[in-house]
C-alpha cells in the first residue's frame, strides 16, 4: 500500500518503475502460463516446431531467472519445461501423418493439459497460484481462509478459461475444419485468457475487502464490477479492427465492436470520474 512506500520510491525514475513492474510480472503466475499462451497463439499447421520451440525457450528462461532471483522452483515452471521438451521430442520421433495430426490438435492438447493441471492442483489442495502468492504474502497469512479462498477461486478462473479455449479450438478444428479460424482460434481463446488475467488482478482486493467487512474491521470499499470490466472493454476496439482487416465477419460486426468498445470505455471513464468526485 502507498502508506508503506518510502517517499523516494514514489518519485523513482521511469526506468526504475519499469524494472519494478517487470519484477512484479515475473513474480506472478503469468510467467508459468506465458509459454502456453505463446503456443496457443502461434500454433497451427506448419508452425508447431517454431511455436513449441519458443514456448520451451521461454519456459527455461523463466525458470532460470526465478532461481537466479532466489525464488522457489514452481510446479508450473517444471511442467512447462517437461511438456514443451516432450512435445518437440515426440514431434521429431513420429511419422509425417502423426506430425500433421499434432499440428492440428496441439492447441486443444495444451489447453486440456492446463485444465488438468489447474483442477489437479486444487484437488491436491495446492492450487497452482499459491506458490506465487506465498512469495508475496507474509507466512502468517498463508493458512488464513481469505488467502486460501483467493487462490482456489483464481485457479478455478484459469481452469475455466483454459476449458473455454479448449472447447473453442475443438469447435474450430473438428466442426468448422478450420484451424486458422479467427474467432475459434484467436478471439475467443484470447478473450478467455484476458478475462482470467484481469480477474486475477481484481479479485484479491474484493476478497480482502469482503473479509474485513465480515469481521467488522475497517476496510477499503469493495472494488466495483466496472473495475473488472473496464480494462477488458479496451480490447473490443482491436477485435473490431482485426475483424475488419482479416474479413473475420460481416462489416457491421467489426464496426459494432469498435463503437461499443469506444462507447463503453467513455462511459466507464465518466462513471469513474463521478465516483472520484
Amino acid at each position: 500500500m502507498v502508506e508503506n512506500v518510502p517517499a523516494t520510491a514514489r518519485t523513482s525514475s521511469p526506468a526504475r518503475r519499469a524494472f519494478e513492474a517487470f519484477g512484479a510480472l515475473l513474480d506472478g503466475p503469468l510467467t508459468g502460463l506465458a509459454p502456453w499462451i505463446v503456443l496457443g497463439v502461434f500454433e497451427g499447421p506448419g508452425r508447431l516446431v517454431v511455436a513449441a520451440g519458443v514456448a520451451l525457450a521461454l519456459s527455461v528462461v523463466f525458470v532460470v531467472v526465478d532461481l537466479a532471483r532466489g525464488r522457489s522452483l514452481k510446479i508450473l515452471g517444471v511442467v512447462d519445461v517437461a511438456f514443451f521438451a516432450g512435445l518437440l521430442m515426440l514431434h521429431f520421433s513420429i511419422d509425417e501423418a502423426g506430425q500433421e495430426w499434432m499440428e492440428v490438435w496441439v492447441g486443444e492438447i495444451a489447453n486440456v493439459t492446463l485444465v488438468l493441471i489447474a483442477v489437479g492442483s486444487m484437488l491436491a489442495r495446492v492450487p497452482f497460484t499459491i506458490q506465487y502468492a506465498r512469495e508475496e504474502v507474509e507466512e502468517q497469512y498463508w493458512r488464513t481462509p481469505t488467502f486460501l479462498r483467493v487462490n482456489y477461486v483464481i485457479t478455478g478462473a484459469w481452469a475455466l478459461a483454459f476449458l473455454i479455449a479448449a472447447v473453442a479450438g475443438f469447435y474450430g478444428d473438428a466442426i468448422l475444419d478450420d484451424p486458422d479460424n479467427l474467432w475459434t482460434g484467436w478471439v475467443i481463446q484470447t478473450a478467455a485468457l484476458l478475462c482470467a488475467l484481469q480477474f486475477t488482478n481484481w479479485y484479491p482486493d474484493v476478497a480482502r475487502a469482503r473479509a474485513a467487512v465480515a469481521e467488522g474491521r475497517p476496510a477499503e470499499p469493495v472494488p466495483p464490477l466496472r473495475e473488472l470490466f473496464a480494462p477488458l472493454a479496451v480490447w473490443l476496439v482491436p477485435i473490431g479492427i482485426i475483424t475488419l482487416a482479416m474479413d473475420g465477419g460481416p462489416t457491421w460486426l467489426g464496426i459494432a465492436f469498435i463503437v461499443v468498445g469506444v462507447g463503453t470505455n467513455a462511459l466507464l471513464r465518466r462513471n469513474s470520474t463521478e465516483v472520484a468526485r
